[in-house]
């Protein structure tokens, strides 16, 4: 006979009142720091663990890529959903959780980046206007208006030239990675591809979820590239003069790849505050998937 996993209320009690503070990745106990899952672990009285049995692995994975990828304030946003888990373990929900993660990073995620370029925003709204993907053929269906976004945004980045990647260089990029790429393709994003690996075929997976990422990568790295060209050339000028792009070397260099870093997180920030929110709405849903049949 299977015991339904029980929330010890003490401890409820606790977090509800924000005694417990969630912590960056895995801990070797719950003095030492306590990662979402493991609170969800605490809450349901297993062992310490991130991998708690009372908790479906497809919210596992999920919930760990925001909790390890997100900053320290935004992280404690995920606190609220974590009694909800106790108890989704073989529920028969996973396939739905997979496919409203599969959903989001299509129809949610990857417009999103787009409509930072102008030149992309159809491809949005045609990502947007597919129907829901709930099923395997849903996902085929959508895979030739996702190639087709993710084409239109690798030819933009393409016709944009070099100048703004000699310019901004290599900080540029890390600046869309480390603004965005980290915070909201890994913590949405890639946790909603490892939701979806579960329920959509092969053929149809590395259709959609590549040609989405790739898309959305492109299009948010051009976003920083214009937002760290300005920076970085005028950086360069603070330090040395005019010539200093070429001839102050490092120092001139450095000093400009940091204005460009600083002005790529900056123009990036509203679209990963925006993603973070709309992840922890699909976070809502996929807890709860039958709630929004």
């Amino acid at each position: 006979m299977t015991t339904t996993p029980q929330i010890i209320p003490d401890r409820l009690e606790d977090l509800t009142l924000g005694f417990i503070d969630l912590d960056a990745g895995n801990h070797s106990n719950f003095t030492d720091g306590h990662c979402a899952m493991e609170v969800v672990a605490w809450l349901a009285g297993e062992g310490h663990t991130d991998a708690p049995e009372c908790a479906s692995p497809v919210l596992r994975r999920f919930t760990i890529r925001c909790n390890d990828n997100w900053d320290d304030n935004q992280r404690q946003k995920l606190a609220p959903y974590l009694p909800r888990m106790v108890g989704t373990a073989n529920d028969g929900h996973d396939p739905a959780r997979s496919f409203l993660a599969l959903d989001w990073l299509i129809r949610v995620y990857t417009p999103t980046w787009l409509d930072l370029r102008p030149e992309l925003t159809t491809h949005a709204e045609a990502l947007r206007a597919l129907p829901e993907i709930r099923t395997n053929a849903d996902t085929e269906a959508a895979a030739d208006t996702v190639r087709a976004a993710q084409q239109a945004a690798s030819a933009a980045r393409a016709a944009a030239g070099d100048a703004a990647r000699d310019a901004a260089g290599a900080a540029a990029w890390d600046a869309a990675r480390a603004a965005a790429w980290d915070a909201a393709r890994d913590a949405a994003g890639a946790a909603a591809g490892d939701a979806a690996r579960d329920a959509a075929g092969a053929a149809a997976w590395d259709a959609a979820r590549d040609a989405a990422w790739d898309a959305a990568g492109a299009a948010a790295r051009d976003a920083a590239w214009d937002a760290a060209r300005d920076a970085a050339g005028a950086a360069a000028g603070d330090a040395a003069g005019d010539a200093a792009w070429d001839a102050a070397g490092a120092a001139a260099r450095d000093a400009a790849w940091d204005a460009a870093r600083d002005a790529a997180r900056t123009a990036l920030a509203p679209t990963v505050e925006q993603l973070q929110a709309s992840a922890l709405e699909l976070l809502d849903r996929m807890i709860q998937p039958e709630a929004g049949a």
